[in-house]
């Protein structure tokens, strides 16, 4: 009998225990720290790496006297780096295609300033100035899964990991590589993991890439290995590509300080990209044609017999239309309004409107068209529409002007 209060407590004991344990799942999946958004997706030009030491009678003055000379010296560089020769520009004239001050680097004091800083110029525009052509060509949609190992486990969106917040920093918009890239939050912690990036079955992966929009995968992976704690870091990066893990190269870089992790991961990211555009230059990054959707079987139209119609009746043949999303740039809210209005001057386009719009990247429209997707991606595309086709969704970019209308001789009278 003396057993039986013991037993009692060891009950009241598990229970508290499976109540704890539901809370650390519950806290697992729905709290933590989690999710490092991507900070730019434009295509704007960086010249990164700049050194400026400069005095002033007010720190904020030599901090702008700084950034002067950063932009000046940014644009004799990047038009030694497209052009060939380097060049200058007046102050106002920077001013108007500096669209951004990176700062890495910087040190203030009352009168001087010390930075290393990058600046970011518009493409367009740069281009135009220069006179040479800045526009390329970029891949399929790629959705990125970056990996990191550390103490022997794998993680990818668990937490906000410090390789995570590296590929956010990232500055994508330079890249020949169209990466889409995952905040981090909502379901993407339960189907990007680890373990996903093992499988190999096309099927759920064809449910994940139309999720995020993307053609195919690829899966940045580092690997940090520390000497102790505060010490020397070697990191490991390897970029595979596609369900099947194909490595197309590895990279391994080494900082004497601890503290330096932030930077080697962003190197990091820089030799991966690398290795990703030398891939798509070589043919690599081709999607896999088993990730795409199975064509839906055609419906075979019952005949149905016409009633006769009757005196002041009126009859209209409804055609077949099908509604399509489009996926298309959007650096500002112009661009959106331009793109809406361009698809509708499409031939047998109905309606074009904007499901999801992301300012600054890639937003989604929605398109209602006489005709199945094909029809939609000739008609776009003899209208000067670069177009990629994928998970049944349309990918459109600006590739060239389209060709002036050939005005319609009007009838003459006899």
């Amino acid at each position: 009998m003396a057993a039986r209060p013991f037993s009692r407590t060891l009950e009241i004991g598990l229970a508290a225990a499976l109540l704890a344990g539901t809370g650390a799942l519950v806290a697992q999946i729905e709290g933590g720290d989690r999710g490092a958004a991507p900070i730019d997706s434009s295509g704007d030009l960086e010249v990164s790496g700049i050194t400026v030491d400069v005095s002033a009678k007010t720190a904020e003055a030599a901090r702008l006297t700084g950034w002067r000379l950063a932009q000046r010296q940014g644009w004799a560089k990047l038009s030694q780096r497209l052009r060939g020769s380097a060049s200058g520009l007046p102050d106002g004239a920077l001013d108007s295609i500096v669209t951004g001050i990176v700062v890495e680097n910087e040190q203030i004091g009352p009168t001087r300033y010390i930075a290393r800083l990058g600046v970011l110029f518009d493409r367009a525009r740069a281009g135009q100035i220069l006179g040479v052509n800045t526009a390329f060509t970029r891949s399929p949609p790629m959705l990125v899964i970056p990996v990191l190992w550390a103490g022997g486990s794998g993680q990818v969106f668990e937490r906000t990991t410090p390789w995570q917040q590296a590929w956010a920093r990232f500055r994508t918009g330079g890249s020949t590589v169209d990466y889409v890239r995952p905040v981090g939050t909502g379901v993407d912690p339960l189907l990007l993991n680890a373990g996903q990036t093992l499988r190999r079955g096309r099927g759920w992966w064809r449910a994940i890439l139309d999720q995020y929009g993307a053609s195919d995968i690829v899966v940045p992976e580092a690997r940090i290995l520390r000497d102790y704690p505060g010490g020397p870091i070697t990191g490991v990066f390897s970029a595979y590509y596609g369900p099947d893990r194909r490595l197309l190269g590895r990279a391994s870089l080494r900082v004497a300080d601890g503290n330096a992790l932030p930077a080697l991961l962003d190197r990091g990211v820089e030799r991966l990209d690398a290795i990703y555009q030398q891939a798509m230059r070589e043919g690599g990054l081709v999607p896999d044609a088993l990730l795409s959707p199975p064509p839906a079987p055609e419906a075979t139209p019952t005949p149905t017999p016409s009633a006769t119609p009757t005196a002041g009746a009126v009859t209209e043949a409804v055609g077949l239309s099908s509604v399509v999303s489009v996926q298309f740039d959007t650096p500002g809210e112009q661009a959106v309004n331009a793109g809406e209005a361009a698809v509708r001057g499409v031939p047998g386009v109905r309606s074009a409107l904007t499901a999801s719009l992301a300012l600054g990247g890639v937003s989604v429209m929605r398109v209602v068209y006489d005709g199945d997707i094909a029809g939609l991606r000739a008609a776009l595309e003899a209208r000067g529409w670069s177009v990629q086709e994928a998970a049944g969704m349309l990918r459109i970019r600006r590739a060239a002007a389209p060709p002036a209308a050939l005005a319609t001789p009007s009838p003459t009278g006899g």
